[in-house]
């Protein structure tokens, strides 16, 4: 038997566990087409990461433009809808990045709530001329007997239904309910956005708790795939909508978007492989006002072109406000660049493949950039019939962003899960744990319940070990009155030490 190891501390003594996360690439933001001006503009005035007031502007866009089109895929043809999650931190100017995109939206939504007003006042008034007739042959009925009665019937049929009040103008939410999203798609616009420069909220809120998340979130899967809405309940009915749009844009912490993306459901479900996301590198520091520029053209020009899609009219059925968007094609050698890229991507899912760890997301990605180009296309031209080669090849450009970002992202996550267990393994060590060397039986035995497997014991030890927490004893040393083959003496430190 070997005698007990004289163990050599470093002088620095144990590190701090961190979460090692690779920086992510920089925007491709010259493949922004019609976007790239505003974009720049607000960058030039915030400083802030680029990807942020991007993701502000594909938000936007898709919002104005998916009542109007659908574009062709190489599965047939889908929604323009996009849905972007944005990750940074506080102090990178998240909302001064969406502000300047997002206000000329504001406005119209004030100006038709204004309209509104008016057409509410006549409403009133002919609601309640028609409630009068209506009470007055139900009284005439009750009294009415034979033929009176079959006339009664025939008038209230002439009367015809209830004036439908006049739609909200409001064109975005930022924490609906799944009941609330409903119903404001039943009496308002049927192309809406949930943003949220705050969408920690949302996340957090009453639509994604326990009781209301599987269904939250497969209402949202549905519209991202221009799925009509369908809402049973007690005392209500049955009812189905037609027709309808959702983008979505949160901006989220990142402690936020971390417990996001652990959450089986939203994986599994296929939510998260929905979302366009990104988490910019910080800016925080360089900032400075010296470099700040300003350009006022291309922000009034970006407001301009909003206001002009969002005052046309969109393709609907009167009087079911079900939108009829025409499909918009691609031209030939659009749907060549697209072919290759999704075959690019399917080989890259491969076991072994640099995409194979993201599958969902992954298998989306050639939709995703049809989706792109369609908004980029009718963004240049409300009219416009194809999606040129051009506009593909930006999109393209595009969707490898949000899809390297999503790779990296999914390593980082698994990563961080792996610090965690190794948190909670130091804390129990310098906290519960009676003896000076531990072994991985010993972790396996009577550890943290999330680390009672010995590949994740192993795992969460050798992380301990990496950062200075613990120290490896030699083979066949004797620990608790035996010779061991792998065991650790535990570093003193403190527990508060994270």
């Amino acid at each position: 038997m070997k005698a007990p190891q004289a163990i050599q501390y470093t002088p620095e003594g144990p590190q701090p566990l961190v979460r090692e996360i690779a920086l992510g690439a920089a925007y491709p933001v010259h493949a922004l087409g019609p976007l790239r001006e505003a974009v720049e503009a607000v960058q030039g005035i915030t400083q802030a990461p680029l990807a942020i007031p991007a993701q502000s502007a594909l938000a936007v866009a898709s919002l104005a433009v998916q009542g109007f089109a659908d574009v062709e895929t190489l599965g047939g043809p889908r929604a323009l809808s996009l849905y972007a999650l944005t990750i940074a931190r506080s102090g990178e100017r998240k909302s001064a990045c969406d502000a300047p995109l997002i206000s000329p939206l504001r406005k119209h939504e004030q100006d038709k709530a204004k309209a509104q007003r008016d057409d509410m006042q006549s409403w009133i008034n002919k609601q309640a001329l028609w409630k009068g007739e209506r009470d007055r042959i139900l009284s005439e009925a009750k009294r009415a007997k034979g033929e009176k009665r079959t006339a009664a019937q025939a008038d209230l049929e002439a009367l015809g239904p209830e004036p439908a009040a006049p739609p909200s103008a409001d064109r975005t939410v930022t924490e609906p309910t799944f009941e609330g999203l409903t119903k404001l798609f039943a009496t308002g616009q049927p192309s809406l956005g949930l943003f949220s420069d705050e969408g920690g909220q949302f996340l957090g809120g009453h639509a994604m708790n326990s009781d209301n998340r599987q269904k939250t979130l497969a209402a949202l899967n549905d519209l991202w795939q221009g799925n009509p809405i369908r809402r049973t309940r007690s005392g209500d009915g049955h009812a189905t909508l037609y027709g309808r749009r959702l983008a979505v844009h949160l901006m989220v912490q990142p402690t936020v978007a971390r417990s996001f993306m652990a959450d089986p459901l939203a994986a599994d479900t296929g939510f998260l492989p929905r979302f366009l996301m990104c988490e910019p590198p910080s800016a925080i520091g360089t900032r400075m006002q010296a470099n700040a520029r300003r350009d006022d053209m291309a922000l009034e020009a970006f407001g301009a072109r909003l206001h002009a899609i969002l005052d046309t009219d969109m393709p609907m059925d009167p009087d079911t406000c079900e939108l009829q968007p025409r499909v918009l094609g691609l031209a030939p050698d659009s749907r060549i660049l697209l072919a290759s890229f999704a075959d690019a991507t399917e080989a890259a899912q491969a076991p072994g493949g640099d995409l194979a760890h993201i599958p969902g997301t992954a298998s989306k990605a050639a939709e995703q950039a049809a989706r792109i180009a369609g908004v980029l296309t009718l963004w240049h031209d409300l009219e416009a019939r194809q999606v040129q080669p051009s506009d593909m090849a930006d999109a393209i450009m595009l969707a490898k962003y949000y899809l390297s970002e999503a790779s990296r992202l999914a390593s980082a996550a698994t990563v961080s899960a792996e610090i965690d267990k190794a948190e909670n393994l130091r804390r129990w060590l310098l906290e519960s744990w009676q003896h000076r060397e531990v072994m991985v039986r010993d972790v396996v035995q009577m550890g943290p319940n999330a680390l009672r497997e010995t590949p994740k014991a192993r795992a969460a030890l050798g992380i301990l070990e990496k950062h200075g927490w613990l120290v490896r004893l030699d083979a066949g040393t004797v620990v608790r009155g035996a010779a061991r083959a792998e065991a650790w003496v535990i570093v003193p430190g403190r527990a508060d030490v994270v």
